[in-house]
């Protein structure tokens, strides 16, 4: 059985791979702790301007080809940020709501941004009667369940909602019908699998854009995240491959996660969560094989998986799984 404090490390968020490594041992990893795609565009083919600052027109050109991938016609709309869950820390005074409610189970960082929010297990409008803002992922972390657009569309009528798209991509999602009322959110890390880059997307109205410019400054992101961002969004051929591998990279893994008695009680497109009686005893047993998974310390009977990439990290996953079983 894993102890308490060290269980704690990895129920905050996942990607704390140097930390296992010291609870476990172990050099070579698995991460599939974070929901982030396995294969990542090839930055290194980009050599970003370091000994500059970053134009107007180059940071312009992101928030353009941005905007063209998620379906936004108006790229003004479309901020740049250094991460979306720094842009929701942000969001928060900037929208200025008094009484938000926020989706759970659901990302932690929402629940930072928005602390005194009231937590909503589903989105219904008598769920969310008197508030002035609600905050949801869509898909859910960690379930991946998915909200009815019309229905948030409706409830943005009377209120502000904003819905976090950070595993949409590359699915249109609401981006294109966003506005002051209905604010987006997107990643740019997990669908590219490149989550140090520290890019994200806020999609709105003109009014609260142009308030998140001004909050932001001149620089908002770095170089490497323009240059890089820019091409990547603009490379349609490696974003049609990227979305293959990853639906075939589900399936097999939804066979391997049967094949081993696990049941998948939810899932999106870069993970799966599972249910079992001793899932955090799961967790501790992929560990020592070094694998990472998310355990979650309001729900020791879950676990999300991420995508292995390839043969070698199916078969040790699966190798993993077959040991604790027996």
């Amino acid at each position: 059985m894993i102890h308490a404090s060290v269980l704690a490390t990895f129920t905050a968020h996942g990607g704390r791979v140097a930390a296992a490594r010291a609870a476990f041992g172990g050099e070579n990893w698995i991460d599939l702790s974070t929901g982030i795609a396995p294969w990542s565009w090839p930055a290194e083919t980009v050599q970003p301007a370091l000994d500059r600052l970053p134009e107007p027109d180059e940071l312009a050109a992101l928030e353009a080809a941005a905007a063209q991938a998620f379906g936004v016609a108006d790229f003004a709309c479309v901020v740049a940020v250094p991460g979306t869950d720094l842009a929701m820390r942000l969001l928060a005074p900037l929208l200025g709501a008094t009484r938000a409610a926020v989706l759970t189970p659901g990302y932690a960082g929402h629940a930072a941004a928005w602390p005194h929010a009231t937590a909503i297990p589903h989105v219904t409008p008598d769920a969310v009667a008197g508030c002035d803002l609600i905050v949801l992922a869509c898909p859910a972390n960690p379930d991946g369940r998915v909200t009815d657009p019309a229905l948030l569309r409706t409830l943005a009528r009377d209120r502000i909602v904003v819905v976090d798209e950070a595993y949409a991509d590359p699915e249109p999602g609401l981006a294109a019908q966003a506005s002051d009322r209905l604010v987006v959110l997107r990643s740019f890390g997990k669908f590219y699998g490149l989550p140090g880059l520290r890019l994200g997307f806020v999609i709105a109205g003109r009014a609260v854009a142009d308030r998140l410019r001004a909050m932001l400054g001149d620089w908002p992101v770095t170089a490497p995240a323009i240059a890089i961002g820019t091409a990547a969004y603009r490379d349609a051929a490696w974003r049609a491959r990227q979305q293959a591998r990853i639906v075939e990279a589900g399936a097999m893994l939804d066979r391997l996660l049967g094949d081993a008695g696990l049941a998948i009680v939810g899932s999106a497109p870069l993970f799966r969560l599972v249910a079992h009686p001793r899932a955090h005893d799961l967790f501790a047993a992929l560990a020592r094989h070094g694998i990472l998974t998310r355990p979650f310390a309001d729900a020791p009977d879950r676990l999300r998986i991420g995508l292995p990439r390839g043969a070698a990290a199916l078969a040790r996953l699966a190798a993993a799984l077959e040991s604790f079983s027996r």
